[in-house]
C-alpha cells in the first residue's frame, strides 16, 4: 500500500482557489508562477508516490502480452459498469519530463483504446518519462519507462514492479506542472487517463468544477463545498477570479445577453444522481443577485421548493431525482433586472404516485404532508402516518436519511405564499393529496360469478368523495362501472377486478398530474404579473439524465429518448456547426471525426418504422398488447444497427450513453394514457374547484371519441392524444426554443453511485466523459478557432483603431489591416469568406485594446467636456454675479431706505419720549423742590414762631419777675 505525501502545488498557477481559502476585503486570485521550475510547498495533499525515479529495487520482470484491454468492450454491457480506478503515488516530473511536455502533440493513433483520442501515439522511444499504462482488468495506473527495446518497454510502477509491456500499449502522461489544470484544454497530453486523474486531482482537492473547452464539467461533491455565496457572487461578477463555476457560466450568459441582445440558455444534463437540480439552482441564484431588485427575483427562486416537493421522489441512485424536465425562461428589462419569468415542464412521471419500486419513494410532498400537517389540517384530511398507505408503504422506505420532511412541508408552504397561491387554494391542493392517497387503500369486493366488482363502502370510500366533493355512490360507480355507446343506446359495463383497480390508479394519477400541472400554471401567472416582454431572456434547461435499471420502462424510454435529442443538440452546436462553419466559410480544417446518434434518433422518429411511430400505431388497436408490440418491433427494426430484440418482451437500444433493455411491460397502458370519460365526467361533478380544472384540461387534451369495441384494458369513451406523441410535440417545441438561444452547456458527472463523498470511481466517470462528448469538445477547441466573427462587425468594432483612416475600404480590408497592425501572428487566425476565425485568446487582445483606446478616448472626451462646462460655467457664474450685484444693489437700496424712514421715525419718536421724560423729570424735580422748599418755609415759620414764643415767654417772665417783686401774689399766681 502506497502512503499520501504532500504535494508541490503545481496546480495554482492555474487559478482555482485552495481548499482552505477565505476572502480578505475584495477576493483576487492568486496565481504563482514558475520561472525556473522550483515549486513550493504549500501544504495541499497530493497522490503521489516515494518511488520518484523509477527504482525497480531488484523486482521480478513480469511480462504482458497484448498490451491493454479494450476499455470500450469492458464496458458494453451497461452505462455504469466499469472497473473503479484510484490513481494514487504518482512520481514527480524531472528535466526531461518538462521538456517533453512543450514537444508538439502526437498523431492520432488507430489503436482500439483510443480512437477517440489524438494523444496516444507510441510511447516506447522516449526513456525515463511518465506514462498510463493500462491492466487487462482495465485499470489505469501511472508508470514510468525504463528502457525501450524495439516494440518493447520496461516500465516500474509505484508499487515497485516492474513489467515489460507493448510500446504501443503506453499512453503519455502530463508533467507533475499540469497537475490539477482548471482547463482541459492546458493538457499537453488530451488522453483518457490524463484527463480522469486531473480531474480526480482537483475533485480531492473539493475543486468540483473543470472546464473542458466551452463546456463546463461538475462533479457532484455530494456534501456542502465553500464555493458558493455573495462573497463568491460578487467576486464573479467583478471579474477578480477566473476559476470555472457555475457563476461563470451564469455571467458570461447575462453579458452576452446584454451585449448581443440574444436570448441564451443554459442546459444542464447528466445522469441521475450528478447534481442537476442543484446546479440549475446555483445559477438561478447568480441570476437573481445580479437582475435582482424588482422582488420577482425571490419569487423565482421560491417556486424551486414547490416543483421539488411535487417534482422530485427519492430513487435507487438519487436522494432527490427530478421525474420531470422544466425549463425556467427567465426575462430581463432593458436594465438588466429580471423582469418575470415562465416554467415549462415536460413529462411527469405519473406511474410513481401508484407503484414504487422497493427501496424507493413517491413524490415528496405526499411525506412531508402526512409529517407536517398541523393538527387542525389533518383533522380536516382526516391523515393518517405514511404506512397506512397502500400507494406509500409498498416501497417499504418512508424517510431520508437528514431529511426532515415536516420542515421541508412548512418551507413549501411558505413557498406557496409568496407565489401568490391563496390559503383557500392551498387547503385544496392538501385534499388533492389526501384524496389520492386514500384512492390507494380504496378496495373492491367481487359481486358475482363474473369477478365483477364494487368498491368497499369504507373509511377510504368515504373519505375521497369527501375530499374531491362528489356523493360516494357516484364514486363508487364510475370506479366499479363503465358507461359505453352502442348506435343510440347507453350500456353500463360492470368492471372486473383488474379493470377496477386500473380505473382507480388512473383516476389517482390524473389527479396528481392535473394538481402538478394546475400549480405551475399558477406560478406562472405569479411570475408574469407586471413582466414586459423585451426580448432578453435566460432558460436554465434541467431535464432528467440518461437512466438504466435493472429493469427499464415506458418512462425510462421516453427520458432516453428525449436525452438522445439533447445530445444531438449538444453535437450539432459544438460539433457540426462547428465543423461545417469551417467548411462553409472556406477554413483550412482537418475534420475531427465524432461519435453522432443520430442512428438512434431515426430509430426512434423514423416514420412509419420507428419505435414511436409502432408503439402508437399498436396503442390504436383495441387487441393490442405489450407482446405483440414488442414481437412487432423485432419484425420491422431487426436490421436496424441500434436496435435488438431480446426474449419475450424485451429489446434494446444502443443509445449514444450505451445500451439499455426495454421491458414493454406496461408500455401500451402507459401510452394511452386512458382516463374514461366516466371518471372525467365525476371530476367535473365535484363541488370543489381543482377537480372541475382538471376535468376541463383533460377535455381540453381529448383528441377524438372513440367507437367500437371496447379494448382489453377497458375501454374508454375519450381518448388523448398518446403521451408519446404529446412528450415528442413538447421535445421539438423545446428543441426550437434551445435553437434560438446561445447555449451554454454544464455536463453534470455522478463520481460513485453510492452518493459517497470523496469517492471518485474512475471508470464510472469515464464512461459519462464518453457519453456526453467532452473529450471531443476539448479537441475541437483546442485544434479549431473557437472564436469568430464577420468581417462587417470586426471592422465596425475595432476599426477606430487604425491609424489611417479606413473609411473608403471595404470591411474585409479594414480587418486584414487590423490583424496587421496588431502583428497578429497568422497561425493564430484565419480569414473565411464572410468571417474572421481566431484561436483562442487572440480576441481578448484585442478587445483589450479596445477597451484601453475607448478608455483613453472617454477621458479626453471627459477633460474637454469637462473644460468647456467650466468655460460655460464660469460665464455663466459671470453672468450671475452681474445680476446678483443689480438686484443686490437695488435690494439694498430699498432697504437703506426703509431703515432711513425707520431711523428719523426712530428719532422723532426718540425726541419725544425723551421730551417726555425730561418734563417728567423736570415735573418731578421742580415737585420735589417746591415740597423741600415748603417744608423749609414751614420750618422757618415754625422756628421763627417758635423763637417769637420764646421770646414772648421770656418776655412774660421776665415781666412776671418784675411783677413779683411788686406784687408777690399777682407772681405765685402766674
Amino acid at each position: 500500500m502506497s502512503q499520501k505525501t504532500e504535494v508541490l502545488p503545481s496546480h495554482r498557477f492555474t487559478k482555482s482557489w485552495p481548499v482552505d481559502f477565505r476572502f480578505m476585503g475584495s477576493p483576487t486570485c492568486d496565481p504563482i508562477g514558475y520561472a525556473d521550475g522550483n515549486l513550493g510547498n504549500n501544504g495541499v495533499t497530493n497522490l503521489s508516490s516515494p518511488a520518484r525515479n523509477g527504482d525497480s529495487g531488484g523486482k521480478v520482470v513480469e511480462r504482458v502480452e497484448n498490451g491493454v484491454a479494450d476499455t470500450e468492450q469492458a464496458n458494453e454491457d451497461s452505462p455504469y459498469s466499469g472497473n473503479v480506478l484510484l490513481v494514487e503515488n504518482r512520481p514527480s516530473v524531472v528535466d526531461e519530463d518538462l521538456d517533453s511536455a512543450a514537444a508538439p502533440l502526437p498523431s492520432v493513433s488507430k489503436s482500439n483504446i483510443g480512437h477517440r483520442w489524438s494523444d496516444i501515439t507510441s510511447y516506447g522511444t522516449k526513456k525515463k518519462v511518465q506514462c498510463w499504462f493500462q491492466h487487462p482488468n482495465g485499470n489505469w495506473e501511472l508508470g514510468r519507462v525504463i528502457s525501450t527495446s524495439g516494440t518493447e518497454s520496461v516500465i516500474s510502477l509505484p508499487d515497485g514492479k516492474v513489467l515489460k509491456v507493448n510500446s504501443d500499449s503506453l499512453i503519455p502522461a502530463n508533467p507533475d506542472i499540469l497537475d490539477g489544470v482548471d482547463d482541459l484544454m492546458q493538457l499537453s497530453y488530451l488522453n483518457e487517463p490524463s484527463v480522469l486523474f486531473n480531474l480526480q486531482y482537483r475533485y480531492k482537492q473539493d475543486m468540483i468544477y473543470t472546464k473542458a473547452g466551452p463546456v463546463l464539467v461538475a462533479i457532484n461533491p455530494f456534501k456542502k463545498v465553500p464555493l458558493y455565496g455573495n462573497d463568491y457572487i460578487e467576486a464573479y461578477k467583478n471579474k477578480s477570479i477566473e476559476s470555472p463555476h457555475v457563476y461563470a457560466i451564469a455571467d458570461t450568459a447575462i453579458r452576452e445577453m446584454t451585449r448581443d441582445e440574444v436570448n441564451q440558455s443554459i442546459i444542464i444534463s447528466g445522469e441521475s444522481g450528478a447534481g442537476k437540480t442543484e446546479t440549475a439552482k446555483i445559477a438561478m441564484q447568480y441570476l437573481a443577485v445580479l437582475g435582482g431588485g424588482s422582488g420577482i427575483e425571490y419569487e423565482i427562486l421560491k417556486t424551486n421548493p414547490i416543483l421539488e416537493a411535487f417534482g422530485n421522489a427519492k430513487t435507487l441512485r438519487n436522494d432527490n431525482s427530478s421525474r420531470f424536465g422544466k425549463l425556467i425562461e427567465i426575462h430581463f428589462s432593458e436594465t438588466g433586472k429580471i423582469s418575470g419569468a415562465k416554467i415549462q415542464t415536460f413529462l411527469l412521471e405519473k406511474s410513481r404516485v401508484v407503484q414504487c419500486a422497493e427501496g424507493e419513494r413517491s413524490y415528496h410532498i405526499f411525506y412531508q404532508l402526512c409529517a407536517g400537517a398541523p393538527r387542525a389540517l389533518r383533522e380536516k384530511l382526516n391523515l393518517k402516518d405514511v404506512d397506512e398507505y397502500k400507494y406509500l408503504k409498498q416501497s417499504n422506505c418512508y424517510s431520508i436519511t437528514g431529511v426532515n420532511d415536516a420542515e421541508h412541508f412548512h418551507i413549501v408552504k411558505e413557498a406557496l405564499d409568496i407565489v401568490h397561491v391563496s390559503k383557500e387554494d392551498q387547503e385544496s391542493v392538501f385534499a388533492m393529496l389526501a384524496a389520492v392517497l386514500w384512492l390507494g387503500n380504496v378496495s373492491f369486493t367481487i359481486i358475482d360469478n363474473e369477478n365483477h366488482v364494487e368498491a368497499v363502502q369504507d373509511e377510504s370510500l368515504i373519505n375521497v368523495a369527501k375530499l374531491i366533493g362528489c356523493d360516494a355512490a357516484d364514486l363508487n360507480l364510475a370506479l366499479s362501472t363503465r358507461k359505453m355507446r352502442v348506435g343510440s343506446d347507453n350500456i353500463v359495463q360492470k368492471l372486473t377486478l383488474s379493470q377496477a383497480v386500473e380505473t382507480r390508479d388512473a383516476l389517482a394519477k390524473s389527479i396528481y398530474a392535473g394538481l402538478f400541472e394546475w400549480l405551475v400554471e399558477q406560478i406562472n401567472k405569479s411570475l408574469a404579473v407586471g413582466k414586459r416582454l423585451t426580448g432578453r431572456s435566460i432558460s436554465i434547461l434541467d431535464i432528467y439524465g440518461f437512466e438504466s435499471f435493472d429493469r427499464n420502462s415506458f418512462e425510462q424510454f421516453c427520458i432516453n429518448y428525449a436525452n438522445e435529442r439533447l445530445q444531438q443538440h449538444f453535437n450539432r452546436h459544438l460539433f457540426k456547426l462547428e465543423q461545417e462553419e469551417y467548411i462553409q466559410d472556406g477554413i483550412d480544417w482537418a475534420k475531427v471525426d465524432f461519435d453522432d446518434n443520430q442512428d438512434c434518433l431515426h430509430l426512434f422518429e423514423k416514420k412509419p418504422l420507428g419505435l414511436l411511430s409502432l408503439l402508437n400505431e399498436e396503442s390504436t388497436f383495441p387487441n393490442g398488447t405489450d407482446y405483440t408490440f414488442a414481437n412487432k418491433l423485432k419484425q420491422h427494426l431487426n436490421s436496424n444497427p441500434c436496435f435488438k430484440g431480446e426474449r419475450e418482451k424485451a429489446f434494446t437500444v444502443s443509445h449514444f450513453a450505451g445500451e439499455v433493455t426495454y421491458d414493454t411491460t406496461g408500455f401500451l397502458e402507459k401510452n394511452r394514457d386512458l382516463l374514461h370519460l366516466d371518471s372525467i365526467q365525476l371530476l367535473s361533478s365535484c363541488s370543489c374547484h381543482l377537480p372541475k380544472a382538471f376535468a376541463s384540461n383533460m377535455l381540453n387534451q381529448s383528441e377524438k371519441p372513440v367507437v367500437g369495441p371496447l379494448h382489453k384494458a377497458g375501454g374508454a369513451d375519450s381518448q388523448k392524444l398518446s403521451v408519446a406523441t404529446k412528450f415528442k410535440g413538447q421535445l421539438f417545441q423545446l428543441m426550437q426554443r434551445l435553437e434560438s438561444t446561445t447555449p451554454h452547456f454544464i455536463r453534470c458527472i455522478k463520481p460513485n453511485n453510492f452518493q459517497s463523498p470523496g469517492s471518485y470511481e474512475q471508470g464510472l466517470v469515464l464512461q459519462q466523459l464518453r457519453c456526453c462528448g467532452v473529450l471531443e469538445v476539448v479537441r475541437i477547441s483546442r485544434s479549431g478557432y473557437p472564436t469568430r466573427m464577420p468581417h462587417q462587425k470586426f471592422a465596425k468594432r475595432y476599426g477606430f483603431l487604425l491609424l489611417e483612416n479606413a473609411a473608403s475600404q471595404d470591411s474585409l480590408s479594414v480587418s486584414v489591416a487590423i490583424l496587421h497592425q496588431f502583428n497578429i501572428l497568422p497561425e493564430m487566425y484565419q480569414v473565411g469568406y464572410t468571417k474572421l476565425f481566431f484561436r483562442t485568446g487572440q480576441i481578448g487582445i484585442l478587445e483589450d485594446t479596445r477597451n484601453r483606446t475607448l478608455h483613453g478616448i472617454l477621458r479626453v472626451q471627459s477633460c474637454f467636456r469637462g473644460h468647456q462646462a467650466c468655460r460655460h460655467f464660469k460665464e455663466l457664474q459671470r453672468g450671475i454675479a452681474t445680476i446678483q450685484s443689480f438686484v443686490r444693489g437695488d435690494k439694498t437700496r430699498k432697504e437703506y431706505a426703509v431703515l432711513l424712514q425707520r431711523h428719523r421715525a426712530a428719532v422723532i419718536i426718540q425726541k419725544q419720549i425723551k421730551g417726555m421724560n425730561a418734563k417728567k423729570t423736570f415735573k418731578n424735580i421742580r415737585d420735589a423742590s417746591i415740597v423741600i422748599q415748603s417744608g423749609m418755609h414751614l420750618g422757618c415759620i415754625l422756628h421763627l414762631s417758635l423763637s417769637i414764643k420764646s421770646k414772648a415767654i421770656y418776655c412774660f417772665f421776665e415781666f412776671s419777675s418784675n411783677w413779683s417783686s411788686e406784687d408777690p401774689e399777682m407772681a405765685q399766681a402766674s
